[in-house]
């Protein structure tokens, strides 16, 4: 069996994956994908949590913008990211993995409460563990969310699957002379002000020293190289040189 790298690890993607070329909703040709990816580690003995955001559905921003209150639409952004959580839960038990969603607002006729020891508790066993509604908190992203649940779990990583593969010096869709970083350090990330998550996610991992790796998700097999320490992607760490590009 291949060496793992990450023992534990939280995987955070984003809703609007989930919709695929559709733009909204629940593509099942990416679930099944997903599902697949991460069969393919939890298989190898690796400890999955995954939190998704809920953008394909509905986003508080988004609907703040229409005259919904802001702390209304943040719930409503958080249901909507536990429709999402199931949507991956019945995946993944397809593959014949064994999982559970977890919610920060309870909803105990479709998912557990969340509690830190029991989500231990599950990802020991083998389980997939997927955090649903946020923080629970309105004002609150599931970058942060991400952020929270891999440092309460002692996550190895977060791991940010993207439709870009890694951290670049600029908007590669945008500019096509962008470069992309191997590594980078949390600090140099601030001072060139490069997008990567929220401020508030990303001052939680470089404050625990939790890496983050940046990486193409929708390119099959960068999951499992993840697992076995290749490099895919960018990892921003607090201490690694950046003069690599």
């Amino acid at each position: 069996m291949a060496q793992l790298k990450y023992k534990r690890i939280l995987l955070k993607l984003s809703g609007e994956a989930l919709s695929g070329d559709q733009g909204y909703g629940i593509t099942t040709s990416v679930l099944e994908q997903y599902s697949e990816e991460i069969k393919q580690v939890v298989d190898m003995g690796v400890e999955v949590a995954i939190v998704i955001g809920g953008g394909n559905i509905f986003r508080g921003v988004t609907g703040e913008s229409s005259g919904i209150d802001r702390v209304q639409g943040d719930y409503m952004g958080m249901l909507a990211t536990v429709i999402n959580a199931m949507a991956i839960q019945s995946a993944l038990e397809r593959q014949g993995l064994y999982t559970r969603v977890m919610s920060a607002i309870k909803m105990e006729q479709v998912c557990e409460p969340y509690v830190r020891r029991r989500a231990v508790r599950h990802l020991e066993k083998g389980r997939v563990v997927i955090f649903g509604a946020g923080t629970g908190n309105p004002y609150f992203t599931t970058d942060t969310t991400a952020s929270l649940r891999a440092i309460e779990i002692e996550a190895d990583v977060v791991l940010k699957g993207t439709k870009v593969d890694g951290v670049y010096t600029a908007d590669p869709f945008k500019d096509k002379t962008a470069t992309r970083f191997k590594t980078i350090t949390f600090q140099d990330v601030y001072e060139k002000k490069l997008s990567v998550m929220d401020l508030t996610a990303f001052t939680l991992c470089k404050e625990n020293s939790l890496p983050i790796i940046v990486f193409d998700m929708n390119q099959r097999g960068n999951l499992l190289r993840l697992a076995q320490g290749e490099e895919v992607g960018t990892l921003i760490t607090v201490d690694v040189p950046s003069d690599n590009l």
